[in-house]
C-alpha cells in the first residue's frame, strides 16, 4: 500500500472510531467495525484504481460495513425501513452543524433510524457538509432526515432511559475485583496463574498473541513501570480494566477488556495503542 496512503488510514481512524461507534452504539463494537472496513479497504484497493477522495472513499466503506454489522445484529432491524418513504431529493443548503449531538451518548443514537443515525454523525459529530456525505452514504441525504435526528435526540435528552446499564454478575464482578488488585499489586505470577491455557491476547492496533507462555511476556512492560494503577469497571457492559498512567490522575487512559472461561482468563484485549475507543464509552466502576 502507498505510504500517503496508510498514513491517512492511521489518521483517520479515531475518526472512524467515532461514526462507527455511534453508528452501532458501543465504543468496542465501533473498533471491531472499524477493522472490518479497513481489512475491505486494503482488499478493494488494488480495483478503486486512482482516488480522487480517499477520506470519502474510505467511510464510504466504513458506512456500508457498519450497516452491515447492524443488519448481523438484527437487534435495530425496524430503524432500517423508517425512513424508507421520504422523498430522496438533496437539499443544498448546508445546515451547519449542532453541537448537542457531541454529547449525546453512545446508547441515544441507537433510537435514531439508520438514516438520521448516519446524517447527525457525519454533520454534527465529524463535521462533513451534506453534500460531502451524500458521496459516503451512497446517495442524497435529507435534510429533513438530518433535522428529525437532531430533534429526537433532543427529546431522549429529557426523557428518563428505560434501558439500565448492563450490570456484571456478582461472580464477574468477583473474578474483576481479584485479577485488578494483583495487578495493582504488581503480583504478575499470580495474574498468570488466572490465564487459561489457550488465553488469547489482543493488543489493538499491534500484535496478537495465544497461550499462556506467548501471553505471559505481555504483562512485563506492565511491570517495568511503577506509575499507573487499574480500576476494576464495566466498559459498554463488559468487564474491564481502566488504565491510569499516574496514580493521582482522574481520567482513564484508555481500558482492557476481559473474557473468562470458568475461573480462567480466556481473553485479553488491550486497548493501549487505540486510546481513541475510550471516547464516548460508556464507563461503570465496579466495587
Amino acid at each position: 500500500m502507498d505510504a500517503t496512503l496508510e498514513q491517512l488510514f492511521e489518521q483517520l481512524r479515531p475518526k472512524l472510531h467515532r461514526y462507527c461507534a455511534r453508528m452501532t452504539g458501543s465504543v468496542i463494537d465501533g473498533e471491531d467495525v472499524v477493522q472490518e472496513a479497513l481489512v475491505k479497504a486494503l482488499e478493494a484497493l488494488p480495483r478503486a484504481g486512482t482516488l480522487a477522495n480517499p477520506e470519502g472513499w474510505l467511510f464510504r466503506i466504513a458506512h456500508n460495513a457498519a450497516l452491515d454489522f447492524l443488519r448481523r445484529r438484527a437487534r435495530h432491524a425496524a430503524a432500517f425501513a423508517d425512513d424508507e418513504n421520504l422523498e430522496l431529493i438533496a437539499d443544498p443548503t448546508d445546515p451547519g452543524r449542532d453541537a448537542f449531538a457531541t454529547v449525546a451518548s453512545l446508547r441515544s443514537f441507537m433510537h435514531l433510524p439508520t438514516v438520521q443515525r448516519s446524517a447527525v454523525i457525519l454533520v454534527d459529530v465529524l463535521g462533513y457538509t451534506l453534500a460531502e456525505i451524500g458521496e459516503i452514504a451512497g446517495g442524497s441525504i435529507l435534510k429533513s432526515a438530518l433535522q428529525r435526528g437532531r430533534a429526537r435526540l433532543r427529546e431522549l435528552a429529557s426523557e428518563p432511559d428505560a434501558v439500565p446499564p448492563p450490570a456484571l454478575t456478582a461472580s464477574e464482578r468477583a473474578r474483576l475485583l481479584e485479577y485488578a488488585a494483583r495487578f495493582n499489586a504488581r503480583d504478575f505470577d499470580a495474574v498468570r496463574d488466572m490465564l487459561a491455557d489457550d488465553v488469547r491476547l489482543d493488543l489493538v492496533n499491534r500484535l496478537q498473541r495465544q497461550g499462556r507462555s506467548e501471553v505471559a511476556e505481555y504483562f512485563h512492560r506492565y511491570a517495568l513501570n511503577a506509575e499507573w494503577r487499574v480500576v476494576a469497571s464495566a466498559v459498554d457492559g463488559r468487564p474491564a480494566l481502566l488504565v491510569f498512567e499516574t496514580r493521582d490522575e482522574g481520567t482513564p487512559a484508555y481500558f482492557i477488556l476481559l473474557d473468562w472461561r470458568g475461573d480462567g482468563i480466556a481473553g485479553i484485549r488491550d486497548f493501549r495503542f487505540a486510546r481513541y475507543t475510550i471516547d464516548g464509552a460508556e464507563l461503570l466502576t465496579v466495587r
